[in-house]
């Protein structure tokens, strides 16, 4: 399969689809084996390095690993390259730890119940030697800091019984021929000399070998997560989102009708800045789903919406950011409606690429890639399970059809993924003229349900080279391999690696990582 030979003008040097292998699973299940609802992982997130990765579950957990494979050569990348070592090696990653985030809360005045299930998880900018990050669950987010701690031991303990002290020899010298004497406190020095009791005196003249505990710390480490920061009761509605600012300081926080600024530091007090609130609740007619900020610039984001939109804003225009600085969305081709066009429409993540330049956005049917500079339409649209539209009746019924899938772009930005059903997720590329339309399955053969004859791309009415439509096979029942499809186990979360062809993907409770 040659990126490239499928369509008109394909520049000459479109990269080849990749093969990708199996690394590694943590939490793998044997077979027959439940699964409980509290371990299932609810959020992934690699940092900036690329060197760790946090999970979240809906048990309010969030495990961290940390990558090993770089560390166990020398380090630096010139000593990899003298040693002959390939730097994009395979990756390995080893468990770090863990911590309780989040626990089950009630609120008493809305009797309402908060799960405790992460729903995002957002690494910030690393200091000391620590690793600091941001959790939050529908209602409160937390910001974490995990540091290494030397364990600190008590050593040289008050009795030395090297010099025969054990045998009560300490309070001898209070034991005299002298009249009974009772001491300030009520008690009597005349008790039998092997009992040390709260009524022990020590003598006038002191205890020549008494010494005093000495706090010794050992070459030893022990990890400790510490909640320096919660961040509450600044949202009505359940949380989607959290993003960090490129300055380090601040970042946000939305739900369903709001758009929140925080300082880092400040945990009482945040900022409105977006408020889609009507007046009149029965006048809503649309919802945020996912916000995010520009990756480098600091007055940039974008929040998507059910309606199936991407606003930009720009924080210097107003502090009240109601009204957007572009506006990202595909019209509707005439006579195409439904009753499931507007909910299979609402854009459940949204994704900047590494430069800002391009915005990812996943509806429940498509990827679609958004040029921030075109607003006219995405530049590319990837049908994700096209064979699942007969079938959106039935989804609808079972609540399929309100799945949230997230999606994810490469460090390079050639390729994009996302999650679907069965268990499966699909890679594609994005370069101009790239034909790569993989679809893998989360287990330890990821190439097995693979489709053996390529999908070939059609193009869509655009005149850009790069607005391409990727097709799977659309025979009802089956997925793009031919299998019957499970709308249980679904791909919900994945994470591409920032430097490296690397996914890490959860199906369940068990964390899958791909490499090619």
């Amino acid at each position: 399969m040659n990126g490239g030979d499928d369509v008109v003008a394909a520049p000459a040097g479109s990269p080849q689809p990749l093969e990708w292998k199996f690394s590694q699973v943590f939490g793998e299940r044997t077979a027959g084996e439940e699964v409980q609802e509290v371990d299932i992982i609810s959020a992934i997130e690699f940092d900036k390095s690329g060197d760790h990765l946090a999970t979240g579950d809906r048990g309010g957990r969030v495990v961290l690993f940390e990558r090993t494979d770089t560390k166990d050569h020398g380090g630096s990348r010139r000593d990899l390259e003298r040693m002959d070592y390939s730097v994009s090696r395979h990756p390995e990653f080893r468990y770090k730890t863990e911590f309780q985030s989040h626990e089950p809360e009630f609120d008493y005045l809305k009797s309402l119940e908060i799960e405790e299930k992460i729903n995002k998880i957002r690494w910030c900018q690393t200091g000391n030697g620590a690793l600091f990050l941001l959790s939050t669950n529908d209602k409160t987010i937390k910001f974490w800091k995990v540091q290494e701690k030397k364990v600190k031991k008590i050593s040289e303990m008050n009795l030395d019984n090297s010099k025969g002290m054990g045998n009560g020899s300490i309070a001898s010298s209070s034991n005299s021929t002298s009249p009974r004497q009772y001491l300030a406190n009520g008690g009597s020095p005349d008790r039998s000399c092997g009992y040390l009791s709260n009524d022990f005196s020590f003598p006038p003249e002191g205890i020549p070998s008494l010494r005093l505990p000495v706090v010794v710390t050992s070459h030893e480490t022990s990890l400790m997560a510490r909640c320096r920061r919660v961040y509450a009761h600044a949202h009505d509605y359940h949380i989607n989102s959290i993003s960090n600012n490129s300055d380090g300081e601040t970042f946000i926080s939305a739900d369903d009708l709001r758009i929140n600024l925080w300082n880092l530091e400040i945990s009482n007090q945040s900022f409105n800045i977006v408020d889609v609130k009507p007046a009149n609740m029965e006048d809503l007619t649309e919802v945020i789903t996912s916000a995010e900020f520009h990756p480098t610039h600091c007055n940039t984001l974008a929040y998507s919406s059910s309606k199936g939109s991407i606003r930009l804003i720009d924080l210097r225009q107003s502090a009240l950011c109601d009204s957007h600085a572009k506006l990202f969305e595909e019209q509707e081709a005439p006579g195409s409606r439904s009753f499931f066009t507007e909910i299979i429409a609402s854009i459940s993540d949204i994704k900047f690429g590494k430069d800002g330049r391009y915005i990812l956005s996943r509806d429940y049917m498509t990827l679609k890639l958004w040029d921030i500079n075109m607003d006219s339409g995405p530049v590319a649209t990837f049908q994700v399970h096209e064979y699942l539209r007969p079938k959106l009746c039935d989804l609808y019924e079972n609540d399929s059809i309100f799945d949230k899938f997230e999606c994810c772009l490469s460090g390079d930005g050639l390729r994009v993924a996302t999650g679907s059903y069965s268990n499966l997720f699909r890679v594609f590329g994005c370069a101009p003229g790239s034909t790569e339309a993989t679809t893998l399955e989360a287990s330890k053969n990821p190439m097995r349900r693979q489709v053996q004859t390529p999908s070939r791309p059609t193009r869509s009415l655009g005149s850009s080279i790069t607005r391409v439509v990727r097709r799977g096979a659309e025979s009802p029942g089956v997925d793009a391999n031919g299998n019957s499809f499970d709308f249980t186990t679904k791909l919900l979360h994945l994470a591409w690696h920032p430097s490296e062809n690397s996914i890490a993907c959860a199906a369940a409770n068990s964390l899958y990582m791909y490499y090619a």
